[in-house]
């Protein structure tokens, strides 16, 4: 309906010019939204507003004459003026229900579209330190780059899911000393325990794992403990192994899958970190003070510049991102997406810097970020800020416990990533219409329980009969839901492009209520079998569309609860 509007428009200054009545250099982008308020019609656009100026017209005067330069359609039943200048174009109920055999013929496919022509992408999230559970934070993380890359693959592109492991570094060196204490029989409480030491319970987890000499299988290695709790390399060893597949079982639990894990201490073992510094210097970028090697970051947009090699002959954190991040692009990668906290917004203009500073080719702005802001987590109104087995925050998994995945997975993906979520436990636990998870399943599992009716009575669906009577479906109701179907693709598209898919979240609600909202009002069973199949029709397409994209968000569709 839109495309078709945007061509009549299209027609209608076409013959304008022809008469004289607009300059012939004019070439405007049209833009056709839809209506928020259904009483002024399905479809809006303020081309009259846009062009009045160069035009040398009033805004109203040229919206008539637009209108009156309008080929017929059977797709418009009116086009009128609003307001200043805006023209309001109403749908007619046999061209709005076209979308109903669109969505059942195109099934899975529905909202797809081929916008990226196979161009690859590297999608790096989560990236939690190998050093306890994945915390709530990472959840949003998770659930933001999982449905980033679903939405991406569904408009065309070539998607690689990354992990970065953050395994070198103090970090790891105080987990190591931590699970070191505890083989030893301290306790977070005793003196001797490290200063920086982790205080978990999954701590002790590790050491008796490491003493009763287990073996421990990762994504990529297998290591069997030493039970030496003297040997601290081993120690380190076992307990980056054993927490990174305790990682790896709170993914899969939380369905998230990734291409490739990439392990920070092979940029140092395969000589990476070293030929990014050797390209600096070569480049005239560094400078040496007062022991430290400097990179002259302010020369590409920082605001200060940058230490790459401290003084006892350590790197920082931010040589190795460069490292890491010019691999990315040797690997082929023109679009790399980094979804993070909100912790990492120092780190994106010095990184940025960092890579032009390699003269590579690499373009400016490159990589793209999201970042995600915080998780309050709440129950019965207070602030849940602890976790028996992380010691000092939250875990993924406590959430999947107590709400499970699909009601953890779409609140956390269901806000702008650039806004603090509240997490209520017991909203995601309840079955009610407050829930938006659940009222949106709840859409769902409706259809298939009318569909269900149907066939139970001896009413199967036919196609056929719904095609040939689709006219029929004239209720306000049925007309607002059959409009919010055919918008489907472009928020698919735009969520896409702007790397938001809350918005896909979003329409889900709004569909949800539509459905809810028209199945109150039109009855489905009735005796009338070209009314009957053509309902059916319009309920099963909901139920396809519906399916489509809770599946973007990773979210199941039940067809009962």
């Amino acid at each position: 309906m839109k495309d078709t509007i945007i061509s009549l428009l299209d027609e209608a200054l076409a013959t304008l010019k022809q008469q004289g009545a607009l300059p012939q250099d004019i070439a405007p982008t049209i833009k056709v939204d839809p209506t928020k308020d259904k009483a002024h019609g399905d479809y809006a656009t303020n081309l009259a507003l846009m062009l009045a100026k160069p035009a040398g017209k009033k805004p109203r005067e040229l919206a008539e004459q637009l209108i009156a330069a309008l080929p017929s359609s059977p797709a418009i039943d009116k086009a009128e003026i609003a307001g200043p200048g805006f023209i309001n174009f109403f749908a007619a109920t046999d061209a709005a229900a076209q979308v109903i055999p669109a969505v059942l013929d195109a099934g899975d496919t529905y909202g797809r579209n081929l916008t990226g022509q196979g161009e690859k992408v590297q999608v790096e999230f989560v990236s939690a330190n190998p050093t306890g559970p994945l915390h709530v934070g990472h959840g949003r993380g998770a659930a933001i780059g999982d449905s980033l890359c679903r939405l991406l693959e569904a408009t065309g592109y070539d998607v690689t899911r990354e992990f970065y492991y953050n395994d070198a570094g103090a970090q790891i060196n105080n987990l190591a000393a931590s699970v070191q204490a505890r083989a030893k029989g301290l306790g977070p409480d005793d003196a001797d325990w490290p200063a920086d030491g982790y205080r978990g319970d999954y701590i002790l987890d590790v050491a008796k794992s490491y003493l009763a000499g287990e073996t421990v299988h990762a994504d990529d290695r297998h290591v069997m403990a030493k039970s030496d709790p003297d040997d601290l390399d081993a120690i380190r060893e076992f307990a980056v192994a054993y927490l990174r597949r305790e990682q790896d079982l709170d993914l899969k639990a939380f369905g998230v899958a990734f291409d490739v894990y990439f392990l920070e201490s092979s940029l140092y073992e395969d000589g990476k970190v070293e030929q990014a510094v050797e390209r600096l210097i070569e480049g005239g970028h560094t400078y040496e003070e007062e022991g430290a090697l400097w990179l002259r970051t302010t020369d590409f947009g920082d605001d200060k510049d940058r230490v790459m090699r401290k003084t006892d002959g350590h790197y920082t954190y931010f040589l190795p991102d460069v490292a890491y991040h010019l691999d990315k692009w040797q690997r082929g990668f023109s679009t790399v997406i980094n979804e993070q906290g909100a912790d990492h917004h120092s780190t994106v203009t010095r990184v940025r810097a960092g890579l032009q500073a390699l003269e590579t080719g690499i373009p400016q702005g490159w990589p793209d970020y999201v970042l995600h802001q915080m998780v309050l987590v709440t129950r019965s109104g207070v602030e849940v800020k602890l976790s028996k087995r992380a010691g000092s925050y939250v875990t993924l998994r406590d959430l999947i416990d107590e709400v499970g995945r699909d009601a953890t997975r779409y609140f956390l993906v269901a806000r702008r990533a650039d806004s603090q979520l509240t997490f209520d436990i017991d909203l995601a636990r309840s079955q009610s219409n407050d829930n938006p998870v659940y009222y949106i399943q709840y859409a769902h599992a409706r259809v298939c329980s009318v569909a269900r009716k149907a066939k139970a009575e001896g009413h199967d669906f036919d196609l056929a009969v719904a095609r040939d009577n689709l006219a029929r479906l004239e209720a306000d109701q049925e007309k607002a839901l059959m409009n919010r179907l055919a918008r489907y693709p472009d928020v698919v598209a735009h969520a896409a492009g702007t790397r938001e898919p809350q918005q896909i979240a979003q329409y889900l609600q709004e569909l949800a209520a539509d459905f809810h909202t028209c199945y109150n009002a039109v009855k489905v069973m009735v005796d009338d079998d070209g009314l009957r199949n053509a309902r059916l029709a319009l309920g099963l397409a909901t139920r396809q569309v519906l399916r489509n994209g809770l599946d973007l968000l990773g979210v199941s569709a039940p067809e009962e609860m």
